[in-house]
């Protein structure tokens, strides 16, 4: 018999995330003849979503639709996972390693008595078609390849990391499930209010244009944004902007702040400490811009421009504004 995939889907501001899409690609390098794969859908009015799921998954789309899913809480999403799984069994799930996929994830496995491989930047099969997860570690700096021996198993993957699904050859099935509300929630989140550097998510950007300490004021972001709104891109930040309050934390771009992976990362102003680089150092495409010549970001740049970032960067808005508009 073989084995049940199950992707937990996330939605934000109404949209799939297209981490969910690469959880489902995930799936589909790791399953074999004969295993299925399921997805779960929770949220507040997410008919079209599951009609828009149901074109990537080859199985059936647990739909569960209530105003009260709108926001994410650990402890109802929790409540609605366990009525999911007593209609199907999982022996692995699969999620984004997003702020939700970190909540959710352990507490999933904790449920299901799971082992948990967290993080993953890539899949592949062994030579004996076992599923082998590669996970960064000392923050980038090693990698390390991991394997379940056994029993239930729940996996987060790190966006950008592994291509989107492609449409599946056959649409899934939408199954909606009720949803009963619990009156013995510990907590209730009644609003979130995000602080978000642009349109574009940050940690799902394709390009994200950074700034440091030497974009010398919240003044200095600006030439940043008008870069990232030609290009697309999301804008981040160092720590060292950030505590020098330049802009705020959830820009924040390193070892304790967000991880990112993008196609292409241009550092303005940033001097490359170790802390950074341990956010960004996996991007596919590094550019740096910076006065000094010396600054350590270099070393880890496939791309350098020593000069003036006031200089340089509009200069780039330009050539870019007239090939892409």
């Amino acid at each position: 018999m073989g084995k049940t995939y199950v992707v937990v889907a996330e939605v934000r501001d109404g949209s799939l995330r297209q981490v969910t899409l690469e959880a489902l690609q995930a799936v589909s390098i790791a399953c074999q003849e004969g295993d299925s794969t399921a997805a779960v859908l929770i949220g507040s009015q997410t008919t079209k979503l599951a009609s828009e799921l149901a074109g990537y998954v080859d199985g059936q789309i647990y739909s569960i639709d209530h105003p009260e899913l709108e926001i994410y809480n650990p402890e109802t999403y929790l409540n609605v996972m366990k009525s999911v799984f007593e209609r199907v069994t999982p022996d692995v799930v699969m999620l984004g390693h997003t702020a939700q996929g970190r909540d959710l994830g352990p507490a999933i496995a904790a449920h299901l008595g799971a082992g948990q491989i967290s993080d993953v930047i890539a899949i592949e099969k062994g030579d004996a078609d076992e599923v082998i997860y590669t996970r960064p570690l000392y923050a980038g700096k090693a990698f390390e390849q991991k394997q379940f021996t056994g029993g239930a198993q729940v996996v987060t993957i790190r966006p950008n990391n592994i291509n989107p699904t492609e449409a599946a050859a056959s649409a899934g099935e939408v199954v909606e499930l009720d949803y009963a509300p619990s009156a013995s929630l510990r907590s209730i989140v009644k609003d979130v209010v995000r602080k978000t550097s642009g349109k574009v998510d940050l940690t799902e950007a394709k390009i994200v244009i950074s700034g440091g300490r030497g974009v010398k004021s919240a003044e200095g972001f600006k030439p940043l944004e008008e870069l990232a709104d030609v290009l697309h891109g999301a804008v981040g930040a160092s720590r060292a902007a950030c505590d020098a309050g330049y802009c705020d934390y959830s820009m924040q771009i390193g070892q304790t702040g967000k991880v990112v992976t993008p196609e292409i990362y241009i550092a303005c102003g940033i001097s490359g400490a170790i802390q950074h680089l341990a956010g960004m150092s996996q991007s596919r495409v590094i550019i740096a811009i910076n006065k000094d010549p010396e600054a350590p970001i270099f070393k880890v740049a496939d791309y350098g421009i020593v000069g003036d970032l006031f200089e340089v960067v509009p200069l780039l808005t330009q050539e870019f504004r007239k090939v892409l508009v």
